[in-house]
Formats: C-alpha cells, sequence, structure tokens
C-alpha cells in the first residue's frame, strides 16, 4: 500500500500530516511512503530525515500517483490532487460544513474522504482525535498571545518598589483548549477565573486552581451535547449568563474565549458593550473567531483595538506551533489507521462506528447523513 503524505498549500498553513516517527512506522507495517518535497520545511522537517526514515521524496505529481491513501492537515484542491485513482483514501481536516464544493469535488473524482475532526468522542478514539490534540496546543498558545499584547507582569511580583499585582485571567469555554488556557494561565501566576455552559466542568475548573463562574438557579440547563460537546443555550440561560458576565469581565485584564459548536457559527459571548468596560490595556483572544467569533468586534487574521481594548484574532492558531502541532496530529493520524490495520490485506479496514462518522464520501457520492439532511 502507497501511502501519500501532502505538501499543505492553505495559506497560513505551516504543519504537516506526517514526521519521520511516523513515517517509521508505517514503513514497519509495510507501507510504501511518499512524501512531497517541502511538506516539513514550516514544520522544521527536512526532506533528508523524511529519506532517512524510509520515504521517497518526489514532486505532487509523483507522490499522489499510484497512491492508495493520501494525507493531509487540511483538504486539499481537489484540482491538485486529480492523479488520484477512484477508490483513492483522503484523510485530513476536510471542513465539511464550510467547504462543501470541495467534498462535492471529491466525491466526483471517486475518492473516499474521511474527515478526521468528526471522529466520535468515544474512549477507544481518544488517541485519533485531532481536536483536542490541536485544541490543547491552541490553548497554550492563546495565553502566551495574551501574555505577548499585555503591557503587565502576569504573576504577583513583591519588590523593594513595591508590589505588582497579578493579572487576572478570565476564560470562557471549558473545553481541551480551556483547560489548556487555565493550567498555562496559573502557571505564569495569573489570577484565573473560568466559565462554561457545562455544570459538569465546574471540578474541572476547580482541579486546576481556578475559580468558577457559573449561572445558578436555572432549571435544566447542563449545556452538554453528543459526544461532550456543548450545545446553544436556551434564552433564558443566555440572559442569566450574559448578566453574570458583564459583572465579571469587567473587572479583568485577559478574556480568552474558546466557545466553539460543531457544524454551527460559534455562539457570542462577549459584547462590544461589555469590551467598553474592560480597563484600557486590557486584552482579548477568540480562539473562535474563524467560525464567526465569541467576541463582537473580534476581525479574523488580525489584532484590533475597540475601547483601548486589544482584541486578538489569530488564524489557525495550533499551525503558529507547527511542529508539535504536526507531531501530534501525525500521531492522531497513525494511531487512526494503525487501529484498523489488517496484515492479510495491508491496508486499514475501518468498522461501521468510526467509519460512518468520519466518511464524507464514497463510490462516486457524499454518503455522510449530516451533510445529505
Amino acid at each position: 500500500m502507497k501511502i501519500a503524505v501532502l505538501k499543505e498549500t492553505a495559506p497560513g498553513e505551516r504543519r504537516v500530516a506526517a514526521t519521520p516517527e511516523t513515517v517509521k512506522k508505517f514503513v514497519a507495517l509495510g507501507a510504501r511512503i511518499a512524501v512531497e518535497a517541502g511538506a516539513g520545511d514550516t514544520a522544521s522537517i527536512a526532506d533528508a530525515a523524511y529519506a532517512e526514515a524510509g520515504a521517497t521524496i518526489g514532486d505532487r505529481t509523483a507522490t499522489v500517483a499510484g497512491a492508495d491513501l493520501l494525507l493531509g492537515v487540511q483538504g486539499p484542491e481537489p484540482s491538485s490532487i486529480a492523479g488520484a485513482a477512484p477508490g483513492t483514501w483522503l484523510v485530513a481536516a476536510l471542513n465539511p460544513f464550510g467547504a462543501r464544493e470541495r467534498i462535492d469535488a471529491y466525491a466526483g473524482a471517486g475518492l473516499e474522504a474521511l474527515a478526521m475532526e468528526l471522529m466520535p468522542r468515544i474512549t477507544r478514539a481518544q488517541s485519533m482525535d485531532i481536536l483536542s490534540s490541536q485544541s490543547n496546543l491552541s490553548g497554550y498558545k492563546a495565553v502566551l498571545d495574551a501574555a505577548g499584547e499585555y503591557g503587565r507582569a502576569f504573576p504577583m511580583m513583591m519588590t523593594a518598589a513595591g508590589t505588582i499585582s497579578a493579572a487576572r485571567v478570565f476564560v470562557m469555554g471549558v473545553g481541551v483548549a480551556g483547560l489548556q488556557a487555565i493550567a498555562t494561565a496559573r502557571r505564569l501566576g495569573a489570577q484565573v477565573s473560568a466559565t462554561d455552559v457545562r455544570s459538569a466542568t465546574k471540578e474541572q475548573i476547580l482541579s486546576l486552581g481556578a475559580k468558577p463562574i457559573f449561572v445558578e438557579d436555572v432549571a435544566g440547563i447542563e449545556g452538554e451535547g453528543s459526544g461532550g460537546y456543548a450545545t446553544e443555550m436556551s434564552p433564558e440561560y443566555q440572559k442569566a449568563q450574559a448578566e453574570l458576565v458583564s459583572a465579571h469581565i469587567a473587572k479583568q485584564d485577559i478574556v480568552i474565549t474558546t466557545a466553539l459548536i460543531p457544524g454551527r457559527p460559534a455562539p457570542r459571548l462577549v459584547s462590544d458593550a461589555q469590551v467598553a468596560t474592560m480597563r484600557a490595556g486590557s486584552v482579548i483572544v477568540d480562539l473562535a473567531v474563524e467560525a464567526g467569533g465569541n467576541v463582537e468586534g473580534a476581525v479574523a487574521g488580525e489584532v484590533v483595538e475597540r475601547h483601548g481594548v486589544r482584541i486578538v484574532g489569530h488564524r489557525n492558531v495550533p499551525s503558529r506551533l507547527a511542529a508539535d502541532a504536526s507531531a501530534l496530529f501525525a500521531r492522531n493520524l497513525y494511531n487512526f489507521l494503525s487501529a484498523f490495520w489488517d496484515k492479510d490485506s495491508g491496508r486499514p479496514v475501518l468498522d461501521a462506528e468510526i467509519g460512518d462518522a468520519i466518511r464524507l464520501t464514497r463510490e462516486g457520492r457524499v454518503v455522510h447523513p449530516r451533510l445529505l439532511a
């Protein structure tokens, strides 16, 4: 079986879908690995490192030709993989709800497109979950970005010249990114608080030494969707949360928002009026900016200032830690494919539970239920 590793062409994408570590592991399974020349350059991986691990290096045409499986970080343009034969697997983060025309093109080309971001959140798939691995780095980087924009120190400092107060950091959304943001801000010495619509996260917040900020006495609102994701809240909950956040956010130096709802626009958590209550020099980092943004006024790909507050809206935050993000992403892909590797056929054979969850196209058709609704 030939596995092809593609060089990413999306603007700003610095990650790569395989590393020399995972190349060696695929070769040990009996696969042939072809890596497109320069695929790892922006992640600090030279072509020579791939070759030493057992891969062949070539241009896009040679890499794709005869491949049984294509690995990418983001979905490639269909025209760039026109040499792939019908039945070839394409494994990457494919953005099925935001790039429907591209998914239709994959179907038209006869590819079997597997969207890794749709991996079900079940115990046996944890090591395959690209959203978790990349969000973990996003939460870490968000705090560093905030520290870089913030014109003051994070920890309390007691000096002969006087005391500097600790920065107050408020994390909104306590998924994987939020939990890492809490932990990182605590390591830097900040005074941290956090909130989430899922009541089950309160214990997680406390376990990291942060203060939970939760709406109380709103019956029947748990916020827990399928697979551990958050769901949209009722108008009653949204009103109560807005009032609570408004009072709390005015006292914060740093706000980091992480709330996402799969397949839907990001919920609005911070209004322009709430931004205006923060003191000048405060910083907001919106990790959901590419999905519409949690913060009014956030602009994807820019750092803007409103009411004296800097609002950070970097795109593709994991890619800003390209080496580590690539290592984790590549392991997710290897863990996924090796878990289903059939020794007799020399290739992965998916089961229904995971295969049906992530398969977008097959035999010339779009087959995922959420794309057919």
